[in-house]
């Protein structure tokens, strides 16, 4: 139904709704890199695009592709960092991070894991900014023993702990684990707890009152002790 929903011009749409919002970057995969290159050519969009370089089982190839594509900036996409850490192929990260860089782009690392965040500070792996799930576990379905698709920080205490620490710019993403936080709740604890950024999936017809939502947060007091990081 998603896919079916939509179609090219519904995708120049919603693009068209965040830029006129002020949402200057979204973030996806390089398999959508056909829609992103005809939004650019047909429509005069602006809008940057960050790659999660998620295609396959080569990380380089991602890269390559995400690259010849447009993209502004590319990342180690969550899941497959994860892998690599798992897998004790932690370097895999560092050599990816580093061929982004000799390719201009700033590089990002991805983790669902909080583990993956401690394995790569711990060898040295320093990228231009990470993209870390945050979100509280005070939801119904938020079962860490059980899991599903239905949780997806199972520790938000440790990571927010860990992530205060850092330097790096932090784009936060599943703030709303996939619909079951509200936006007004999510985007705050998100801010207050350290995220510089976050990354929302949204349908054409929520992108105005979210991005009203997460300005209104912004001007409202957060209770934030990271400093903010760019």
């Amino acid at each position: 139904m998603v896919k079916a929903y939509h179609t090219d011009e519904r995708v120049f749409q919603t693009f068209q709704l965040a830029e006129q919002c002020g949402i200057n970057t979204f973030l996806t995969n390089p398999q959508l890199c056909r829609v992103i290159n005809k939004y650019w050519r047909t429509q005069g969009g602006k809008i940057q695009f960050i790659s999660d370089c998620a295609y396959g089982e080569n990380i380089i190839q991602g890269i390559d592709m995400s690259i010849e594509g447009g993209s502004h900036s590319c990342y180690v996409q969550g899941g497959v960092a994860d892998r690599f850490v798992e897998q004790g192929d932690v370097d895999k990260i560092g050599e990816a991070v580093e061929y982004i860089r000799q390719n201009g782009q700033l590089a990002g690392i991805g983790a669902h894991a909080l583990k993956t965040v401690q394995e790569c500070v711990r060898v040295g792996i320093k990228p231009d900014y990470w993209v870390k799930t945050l979100h509280h576990c005070n939801y119904w379905s938020a079962n860490p023993e059980d899991q599903h698709d239905n949780i997806w920080c199972t520790d938000p205490e440790d990571v927010v702990a860990f992530m205060g620490d850092l330097e790096e710019p932090w784009i936060a993403f599943k703030t709303l684990a996939a619909g079951a936080i509200h936006p007004d709740v999510g985007f705050k604890y998100a801010f207050e707890n350290g995220a510089d950024f976050i990354c929302v999936g949204m349908y054409d017809f929520q992108v105005v009152e979210d991005t009203n939502i997460a300005l209104d947060v912004l001007a409202g007091d957060l209770n934030r002790t990271r400093p903010w990081r760019a």
